[in-house]
């Protein structure tokens, strides 16, 4: 039976994992190593400034380590998602550090990069010709809302990192990709069926993440012609609970993974332990779609964002804590129309912790239970300036603000920072989360190559 074994050393490149479990995995026998770059999880700020959400040391001490073990196995190293969005300059930066990495190591390979980031007249192309389509609850795309957003990124499948492999690339590094097509479109290229290369890569997505005790390490798969066996490197094992609890996240279905391409189904499989540490799946199957379709991620800039923190233990102001914050909002908004400040021009939240911080409005528990609070207090302005402005409103407010039964005459809260401003920068949203029709799966994702 013919065999194909991937490492995937964590869940996110940058997140950290033992050098001991990837040369284990080295030892035991590998045809790829791979690590998702990246995630839409952090939230949009990422995809919409460019910047990626782990640190710059993690992440090349990370590659360091990914880089020599390839190169010295002489197997291909794929990593998608690249710099935690997968935009332009998440690709460049993390294309720079393979390149700085190997002229210290020394170390020679062909490099090819898969580029995601959308040119906005294509896309607008596309809804004109009736080629996009919503996804959920979002609207129908319209042209307003790709010139607004400020960075769009298409989803890769794997057929572009099977062409880069197949033009001669050792390593690769991708765009924004989903997180399981760079792990299948090795298994695929070695001739392994959909079905168990799809489902191996739903499992080195996130690393080690099939195992127990959850912890930083690396997971290594066998994709077989009937199944995949994980086990991690480390002091872990993949249990049959396991890995089935792993194969329901991030997802709305448990048992039907939409990917570009088709669908996986996992209705039908089988979790058998077939070591203390490593489990089979099998009956898993693949469905190709009647049309491919891929999938838009934009971010479309807010303003900018201003917060402060601070807590209280008065036990008279928690007893009316609703009333004592609709009084501050009522004074934050008289204070900024005396400054000019329109209500449209801010937005303020104030996130109680230890009331309903967590939940907000779906929060079932009503009553106060704890003896104090914390407070978040956040403002969102059209600008800098107004941010500013409207979150000094905000402070002073929570801190002097007259309540039934006051006592304190002083301040009502407990700052913990000086400054207590503190500015937090541009604010995104994601606003596409739809899909295109391209005329095949590689158009929208070009491939550089280069020697390194």
């Amino acid at each position: 039976m013919r065999e194909f074994r991937m490492v995937s050393v964590s869940g996110i490149l940058g997140y950290g994992y033992p050098e001991a479990s990837l040369d284990a995995a080295v030892a035991r026998g590998i045809d790829m190593i791979g690590c998702d770059g990246g995630s839409s999880d952090p939230g949009p700020y990422y995809l919409g400034s460019g910047k990626p959400f782990v640190s710059l040391r993690a992440m090349r001490r990370d590659l360091r380590l990914m880089l020599r073990a390839a190169i010295r196995s002489k197997v291909p190293m794929v990593v998608g998602t690249a710099g935690g969005a997968g935009g332009a300059p998440h690709l460049q930066l993390v294309a720079q550090m393979v390149r700085d990495i190997a002229r210290e190591e020394g170390l020679h390979f062909n490099l090819a990069l898969i580029h995601a980031e959308q040119d906005k007249a294509k896309i607008a192309s596309r809804i004109r010709e009736g080629r996009t389509a919503p996804l959920g609850r979002m609207a129908p795309l319209d042209e307003a809302t790709v010139q607004r957003a400020t960075r769009i990124v298409g989803m890769c499948g794997p057929e572009p990192y099977m062409r880069a492999l197949d033009q001669g690339a050792q390593v690769v590094i991708g765009g924004r990709s989903s997180d399981p097509a760079p792990f299948a479109a090795n298994a695929m290229r070695a001739q392994l069926p959909p079905g168990p290369a799809w489902y191996a890569g739903k499992m080195l997505e996130c690393g080690a993440a099939p195992a127990l005790p959850k912890g930083p390490d690396c997971l290594h798969v066998i994709v077989r012609e009937d199944g995949v066996i994980c086990e991690p490197m480390g002091d872990r094992a993949c249990t049959p609970m396991s890995v089935a609890n792993h194969s329901l996240h991030e997802n709305a279905s448990p048992v039907r993974h939409v990917e570009p391409g088709g669908v996986l189904d996992t209705s039908d499989c089988r979790f058998e332990a077939v070591s203390p540490k490593a489990t089979l799946v099998t009956g898993m199957r693949w469905t190709p779609a009647e049309t491919y379709t891929v999938k838009l991620e934009a971010a479309e800039m807010l303003g900018h964002r201003a917060i402060t923190i601070c807590g209280t233990r008065d036990p008279v102001l928690i007893g009316q804590l609703d009333h004592f914050l609709d009084l501050v909002r009522g004074l934050v908004a008289g204070k900024a129309r005396d400054l000019d400040i329109a209500p449209e021009d801010y937005r303020l939240t104030i996130h109680s912790y230890g009331a309903n911080g967590v939940m907000a409005g779906r929060e079932p528990v009503r009553e106060v239970r704890g003896h104090e609070i914390g407070f978040l207090v956040d403002v969102i302005g059209r600008d800098a300036d107004i941010a500013g402005a409207v979150i000094a409103l905000a402070r002073t407010s929570m801190l002097h603000s007259d309540f039934p039964g006051r006592l304190c005459k002083e301040g009502n809260m407990a700052f913990p920072f000086s400054p207590s401003d503190l500015a937090a920068g541009e604010v995104y949203r994601f606003s596409m989360s739809h899909v295109v029709m391209p005329d095949d799966p590689y158009e929208m994702f070009p491939i550089e190559h280069e020697v390194v």
